[in-house]
């Protein structure tokens, strides 16, 4: 895309940037950055990338279009290990994507994608059973009495009817068709990518888009849509994902971003709940039923809560991606888990940060039997090693509740004294 472009890195020192008025003004607005006018330079704008990453296009009437691109601090592919383990933790080898040479978030987004589509289509459209509703001059299928009555006043025709119908136009095929309608919007994707993705619309042309705004339909996977999963979690991954789409007046914005807060959450706590699995229990994310007063007035969501197989709880943990601040880990979170421990009865809790060389905290509340531990993920290291770092997380968590692992019957069992307190 011609015009003026403009590069940023997530959570980096901000930049001057001479951008129009208007754009400026939208970007502020939009929360893509955080854009304020520059007080020494006229004309000027300082931007700062905080959390979100990706590319968004704003285009104005008569001006130059501006392409904004934030970068993440993690390597590319890495980011795609945190997304798709998310997505499939149980498949993430298989469905390792491949970047291929990209350097940029998008452009390799949309070759990953379109890998995995042809991949998934390249035996033919899946086909299924779909249910329809419909008026006709034939009868075909079942009745619908109640509308025929109601509609009809027992008139014969035409008939109001429902039937199983055995179509490519399958939820499935539909999810692809609009993921494959999104990427095409984005800026930056390659022409020879884009090109690739065309066929693939070209194959699914007959399957009717999505409705943009509407709730997506939920997909199970199964053994008949195998070769489908690795593309609809893709897909599902970017129609869910933080798209930057904004109409004001004549102005326009349009782009896809991820939130790299909800990357380093979600991936942390399916990490820990697939690493807790042999110690029995249940994980629970984004916890409901917490409450810090006894009236339940004051609802609390804590990130991952670990429960026994009766429901009690033995551990809990939050998922913090912040930049890294010279004056340490901020107290708030350190509060926010005081809360969290007092809520459940707890002894322990865990604040797990997305930092690199950061040794472990840990801080003995005063007056009180609650100890606060701060841990530091490094996602730059290299899968397997992530994945061993959150079991080991997973086995401290276990320690402070008592609990140790049976591997071989999958159940577990106290090692002592349960720190918890009484709830």
């Amino acid at each position: 895309m011609s015009g003026l472009e403009i590069n940023l890195v997530e959570h980096a020192r901000p930049v001057s940037q001479r951008l129009p008025d208007e754009v400026g003004r939208a970007l502020a607005t939009s929360r893509i950055v955080e854009a304020t006018p520059d007080p020494y330079l006229p004309g000027h704008w300082v931007l700062r990338a905080s959390s979100k990453v990706g590319a968004v296009a704003v285009t104005v009437p008569g001006q130059e279009p501006v392409t904004l691109r934030i970068a993440p601090k993690v390597p590319i592919d890495r980011l795609f290990f945190l997304l798709g383990y998310s997505l499939d933790p149980l498949g993430w080898r298989d469905g390792e994507v491949e970047v291929a040479e990209h350097s940029e978030l998008l452009p390799a987004l949309a070759h990953a994608f379109e890998r995995q589509v042809e991949r998934a289509l390249g035996r033919g459209l899946l086909q299924g059973y779909r249910t329809t509703d419909e008026t006709g001059l034939v009868m075909r299928g079942r009745l619908r009495e109640t509308e025929q009555i109601r509609r009809r006043f027992g008139v014969s025709l035409p008939v109001d009817i429902t039937f199983d119908d055995f179509t490519t136009d399958i939820t499935e095929n539909q999810l692809l068709r609009s993921a494959v309608d999104r990427v095409l919007r984005m800026p930056g994707v390659p022409r020879a990518v884009r090109a690739r993705l065309m066929r693939q619309r070209t194959r699914l042309a007959d399957v009717t888009p999505l409705i943009r705004g509407r709730a997506l339909p939920a997909w199970r996977p199964t053994r008949l849509n195998r070769r489908y999963h690795h593309a609809l979690h893709l897909a599902w991954t970017i129609l869910t994902g933080s798209s930057a789409e904004h109409s004001s007046g004549a102005l326009h914005i349009d782009g896809f971003l991820f939130d790299m807060n909800k990357v380093f959450e979600d991936f942390v706590c399916i990490a820990l709940r697939e690493a807790l699995l042999p110690y029995g229990g249940r994980g629970s994310l984004q916890a409901r039923g917490v409450h810090l007063d006894e009236a339940a007035a004051i609802r609390m969501r804590p990130d991952f809560v670990w429960y026994s197989d009766q429901g009690a709880p033995l551990a809990v943990a939050d998922a913090k991606y912040k930049a890294e601040k010279p004056e340490g880990y901020p107290e708030a979170d350190l509060y926010q888990m005081l809360a969290y421990c007092t809520a459940l009865g707890l002894a322990e809790g865990h604040l797990l940060y997305a930092k690199g060389s950061v040794p472990h905290a840990e801080h003995r509340v005063r007056h009180g039997a609650v100890t606060l531990h701060q841990h530091a993920l490094d996602l730059a290291q290299p899968p397997d090693s992530l994945l061993a770092a959150t079991h080991a997380l997973a086995h401290r968590l276990a320690h402070g509740a008592g609990i140790r692992a049976d591997i071989t019957h999958g159940c577990h069992e106290p090692v002592g004294p349960c720190r918890r307190t009484p709830p």
